[in-house]
């Protein structure tokens, strides 16, 4: 494995509660709750999870788009907590973001040829003619025509409009991409479309991906390791083929027995394993595991003792009692 990209230790984002008649922070939203985890360069990282489990708030809180509350963020050997704002800005050109609806992220009033050179606007100093020629090679990159330089994003499917969002996250030349749910709000016929083309992109440019998604067949095709969330925090870390292989903690064996075929040690007649219960809120988590009210293996130790994300396997890390 090369050497890592980011190191995250400890990280935390809690969101306070306000409320009373002098709204008085009352409690907060722990939608990341202390993970730890490493990036590494050239690698594809899928970060998978139910809806609400914290992962899209582990993406921004890596490019600081909001705030981390405690924790480290180390970006190539620089501790981005402890930068100033002046500071972020110039490294943000190496650290950029794919967002989840390609309608919401893109501006309506703009051109495909200004929101793709909106960030070499801010951050480069070119003129016209080379301003044009760049979003030329950008738009030819992510396979846009380059006819449609003055259309707006109302003129195109979605399929589209995520390749216009993809070629301004490559304007400057970034080293690391939040994939923030990219294909989730296409059509299926469209989503392979799109992670081929961003597999393609990475070979290309030598890009590094934390891949978010709920879609576990994607995460397969594209990642090298996952990591699986739960509840703000990773449960289970491995490499892709050993997660889906041999996944070790209860949490993972849920999620993929609702893909079918996802695990080939799993029998064709085998009966799925189905959670009961709903998510707990991030306000008020358990004590103890964050996923003792809902595992079928619950012990009394997993109710009063926050499991470690320890080895379990080569390449493969959980946080579970059942692995002690």
């Amino acid at each position: 494995m090369s050497e890592p990209l980011f190191e995250i230790r400890d990280l935390k984002l809690h969101f306070p509660i306000y409320g009373g008649l002098l709204r008085h922070q009352i409690g907060s939203v722990k939608a990341v709750d202390g993970v730890s985890f490493d990036i590494f360069k050239g690698e594809t990282l899928g970060l998978v999870g139910e809806s609400g489990c914290g992962k899209s708030s582990c993406g921004r809180g890596l490019l600081r788009l909001s705030e981390p509350s405690s924790g480290e963020v180390v970006f190539d050997g620089r501790q981005v907590t402890a930068l100033s704002h002046k500071e972020m800005r110039a490294i943000r050109t190496r650290m950029q973001m794919v967002f989840q609806d390609p309608q919401a992220s893109l501006n309506p009033r703009m051109t495909v040829s200004e929101i793709i050179s909106e960030p070499l606007n801010e951050h480069a100093n070119l003129k016209r003619r080379a301003l044009i020629a760049r979003v030329c090679e950008l738009m030819d990159a992510v396979g846009l025509n380059r006819a449609f330089l003055n259309r707006y994003p109302s003129s195109f499917s979605g399929g589209q409009r995520q390749r216009i969002g993809i070629a301004r996250a490559l304007a400057l030349n970034p080293d690391f991409i939040v994939c923030d749910e990219p294909i989730a709000a296409l059509d299926v016929s469209i989503q392979a479309q799109v992670v081929n083309l961003l597999k393609d992109l990475q070979e290309q440019f030598s890009l590094t991906y934390l891949f978010i998604s709920h879609d576990l067949s994607m995460v397969r095709h594209i990642a090298d390791r996952v990591a699986v969330m739960y509840l703000g925090k990773i449960v289970e870390l491995a490499d892709t083929e050993l997660l889906y292989q041999r996944p070790s903690h209860p949490y993972s064996k849920a999620l993929l027995s609702a893909v079918p075929g996802a695990v080939a040690s799993r029998r064709a007649d085998a009966p799925r394993e189905v959670l009961k219960g709903d998510l707990p809120s991030p306000a008020n988590p358990p004590k103890g595991c964050n996923f003792c009210t809902r595992c079928p293996h619950v012990m009394d130790i997993c109710r009063t003792t926050e499991p470690e994300l320890k080895a379990v396997a080569p390449g493969q890390y959980s946080a579970c009692h059942l692995n002690d």
